[in-house]
């Protein structure tokens, strides 16, 4: 009599690629519904543009490639690429420049490359960065939200003014959009403005933005949900959020007039989507629990360094795409002993 021979693993887990990707999204639902409360319609009609081209743009690729489109397009990962770009775009944003970094992210940033699993960087931070650099004007125009802009579209209005950019003869631009936290942050600290002058303006709250309170503090929710299931690990959102923490309160305690508290960083901009949903991708980032430590923590200085000297007033997205050029070497050097073995 023999036995067959089977080779491991024996015992399959319950998660898979398509699990994993339901679950980031479903994470992501808090942040969303807030979003179209505080930014209007506009949200709505970005994710479905997102989604509608990275679908497309998937399905597409795979065709030409003769690989299995069905099967592929079920696993969720391209549409959780269109949604975490579509939430960090403007959402009265047209919507070619939505298809645009959403068949950008799909194509250039993953098929291009070999599809998931092979992409070195973040596909929705490439198309991102791609539109940022790109269209800096379309991409700065952000809505203001609820309370602070004296006119609102409804949803028709705003699919409208998506497709056209036309918008009803009694609403000017003026009246659906502010400029942002961080950019006012940045603008009047250059023009030798105090923070506590700065803050001053009806656009910030009681830690960071108007709105940008709300949505981060629901961003971190789906992030505190995604732990408590462990589709990720605490690694690197500690590492990016406490090495933001660390290096805004150190420049703040120096000089309280000319950088801002550790808490504007943290409820501010797209350090908390950042921390919790992008950074966190187990193919673009570092792998080991040291090695996720190390990015995370470069990730989160970088951020600081972005928004406090360089040219943009949000730094997380060219912070991932800088670390996941870093990711390998982290990983080579962070890799832990197998026993048995000596280390390196």
């Amino acid at each position: 009599m023999t036995n067959p021979v089977i080779s491991s693993p024996h015992i399959h887990g319950p998660a898979n690629v398509s699990n994993v990707m339901l679950r980031v999204a479903y994470a992501l639902l808090p942040a969303i519904a807030g979003s179209l409360w505080l930014f209007g319609w506009g949200v709505l009609v970005n994710l479905l543009v997102a989604i509608t081209a990275a679908l497309a743009s998937e399905a597409a690729v795979l065709a030409l490639r003769r690989r299995p489109v069905l099967i592929t397009l079920r696993d969720g990962s391209a549409l959780l690429t269109a949604m975490l770009l579509a939430i960090a775009l403007p959402p009265l944003a047209p919507w070619w420049l939505v298809a645009v970094g959403s068949a950008f992210a799909i194509v250039f940033a993953k098929q291009l490359y070999g599809g998931l699993g092979f992409n070195p960087f973040n596909p929705a931070m490439a198309g991102y960065v791609l539109l940022l650099v790109s269209f800096p004007q379309e991409m700065t125009s952000w809505a203001a939200p609820a309370g602070l802009r004296s006119a609102d579209l409804g949803l028709v209005q705003t699919l409208l003014y998506s497709l056209s950019g036309t918008l009803p003869t009694d609403i000017p631009p003026d009246a659906l959009t502010s400029a942002t936290v961080l950019d006012t942050m940045k603008v009047q600290l250059g023009m030798a403005h105090t923070v506590n002058e700065i803050r001053n303006s009806p656009i910030f709250g009681h830690l960071g933005g108007q709105g940008w309170e709300v949505i981060n503090g629901l961003v971190l929710l789906g992030g505190l949900w995604l732990l408590w299931r462990r589709v990720i690990t605490w690694h690197v959102p500690v590492a990016v959020l406490g090495s933001l923490a660390l290096i805004a309160t150190l420049f703040h305690l120096i000089a309280p007039e000319h950088y801002a508290g550790p808490l504007f960083h943290l409820a501010s901009g797209g350090a908390m989507l950042g921390a919790f949903f992008i950074a966190t991708d187990p193919v673009s980032g570092a792998t080991s629990p040291r090695g996720q430590l190390v990015f995370g923590i470069g990730m989160g200085l970088l951020i600081f360094v972005i928004r406090t000297w360089g040219g943009f007033p949000d730094g997380v997205a060219f912070a991932v795409l800088l670390m996941n050029m870093a990711a390998p070497t982290i990983d080579y050097y962070t890799q832990p002993r197998v026993y048995g073995h000596n280390r390196g």
